[in-house]
């Protein structure tokens, strides 16, 4: 039987270094990476992925929809993706990735997929293929790998960050619904014209009769005015106060060292686009 190792990289942390670690300790497997691009990714996710690529030794695939956001938007007759009704997932993420594996698995091939769940996310699980030729690896999970863990595999490779993460704490789409408040404020300030789009999508899935909007409760417009974005930015400096005065006195730990997971929770996420 013939056998394929795959492994998807999201642009965010985790994937990026279970690439590195899979290298490192397996270097024996020839593992394809892939990037499932929505076409709708955050510039700094591009920009992570070439370098990636370089430290790899070789091409990250990229997987493509057949139909892109907008197609998808109109068949859900306008209504937005929300934790209640992911279409954008399926549509853009998971089909593409089964559509790529379907021709191996029609031929009784056997693919191994490895997966960035770490140690520390007992609430996560993986893609659950139903299928018997599709085997599903935790390797971070396996090792004991939590997300200090994480961070040590990208700087000691060299790598870092994403540069995205000093304004946002997870990968995903450019104006993905589960971000933080704060965040689309500070989308707002480090890509504007994103934000514009966002809310143009926003405006028009609302004249449709959609019942959900980008941000839990109200509309970007709302969200943007100049009065709301102050107390945005003052409610998260306060609870980043109040994290600081819980945490025991370390002088190499800044406010920019704690991502907004520590902030509000990770919650339950896309495993997905998250990873």
């Amino acid at each position: 039987m013939n056998e394929r190792h795959v492994l998807g990289i999201s642009g965010g942390r985790d994937s990026a270094a279970l690439a590195v670690y899979m290298r490192q300790t397996a270097p024996e497997l020839d593992i394809e990476y892939f990037f499932t691009d929505t076409g709708k990714e955050l510039p700094e996710v591009y920009e992570f992925l070439g370098r990636l690529e370089g430290f790899l030794g070789k091409p990250i695939l990229r997987l493509n929809p057949d139909r892109d956001f907008d197609f998808w938007l109109q068949e859900y007759k306008n209504f937005l993706p929300s934790p209640q009704t992911r279409w954008c997932t399926r549509q853009l993420k998971i089909k593409p990735f089964e559509a790529w594996l379907k021709p191996s698995l029609a031929r009784g091939e056997r693919i191994n997929s490895y997966v960035a769940i770490r140690a520390d996310e007992d609430y996560r699980e993986g893609y659950i293929s139903g299928q018997e030729s599709l085997k599903i690896h935790l390797p971070f999970r396996a090792a004991g790998i939590d997300k200090a863990g994480v961070s040590e595999i990208l700087h000691a490779a060299g790598l870092g960050l994403p540069d995205y993460y000093r304004w946002r704490s997870r990968s995903g789409c450019t104006f993905c619904f589960y971000q933080q408040k704060i965040e689309w404020a500070r989308l707002l300030d480090e890509h504007p014209e994103a934000f514009e789009e966002a809310k143009r999508y926003e405006k028009n899935a609302l004249e449709h009769g959609s019942p959900f909007t980008w941000s839990h409760g109200e509309s970007l417009v709302e969200l943007s005015r100049p009065e709301r974005l102050a107390q945005i930015r003052r409610d998260h400096e306060k609870r980043i106060e109040r994290l600081r005065a819980r945490r025991p006195i370390n002088a190499l730990t800044s406010a920019d060292s704690i991502d907004n997971d520590e902030v509000y929770g990770a919650g339950k996420l896309c495993i997905t686009c998250h990873k």
